[in-house]
């Protein structure tokens, strides 16, 4: 009888993890199904929004055949196209007895150096914006000056004319009206003067 075969022996703690993992199963594939139905229920992540999804996505990666196009003649900038009677936002209101830069949307003649400045009043130290056309003088450098003690004196900066026009930026500290022209001294060529207030 010492030859008689032991029961095994019990295994409290691996029966307790084994029906603790099926629980967890059970819990995860019945939530599982509850969020599916619930997605449909609701319409959330349907086929119809990701087909509409994958058309805008196409349409937005969509190009042209390339054509040839006409070579432009004249120059490639348009100046000033609204109403200066009506002041817009990004400019500025100047009183009437200050002087304002007249724009104008006229381009220049052959030979000519139209000038404007995008703002007729900035505050100290602030970029004053400039660009106008130079209708012939491909490749030529206008040099800035400022009106100074009843003299055109040399600002220090330029600008390069490319396909017919220009436009670059300044900073001045001197407040008050600030006259700016440009001057083109190969060929002695100067532009209309503009005016802006500082400070």
């Amino acid at each position: 009888m010492s030859d008689q075969q032991q029961p095994p022996a019990e295994r409290p703690v691996l029966n307790g993890l084994v029906a603790l993992l099926a629980v967890a199963l059970g819990v995860g594939l019945i939530l599982a199904v509850v969020a599916l139905l619930g997605t449909k229920v609701l319409g959330l992540g349907g086929d119809d929004g990701d087909a509409a999804g994958d058309s805008t996505a196409r349409q937005s990666m969509y190009l042209p055949t390339p054509v040839e196009t006409d070579e432009a003649t004249g120059p490639l900038v348009t100046l000033h196209t609204e109403d200066p009677d009506e002041p817009t936002d990004a400019e500025s209101v100047v009183p009437e007895d200050e002087p304002t830069t007249e724009l104008t949307s006229e381009t220049a003649a052959a030979g000519e150096i139209s000038l404007q400045a995008v703002a007729t009043a900035v505050a100290s130290g602030e970029r004053i914006y400039f660009s106008g056309v130079y209708p012939g003088g491909e490749g030529a450098i206008l040099w800035v000056q400022r009106f100074e003690n009843g003299d055109w004196a040399d600002f220090p900066a330029s600008v390069g004319v490319t396909n017919g026009t220009f436009s670059s930026y300044i900073f001045t500290g001197v407040s008050g009206v600030n006259r700016f022209r440009v001057i083109d001294r190969d060929s002695g060529t100067v532009s209309n003067e503009i005016s802006v207030t500082v400070g």
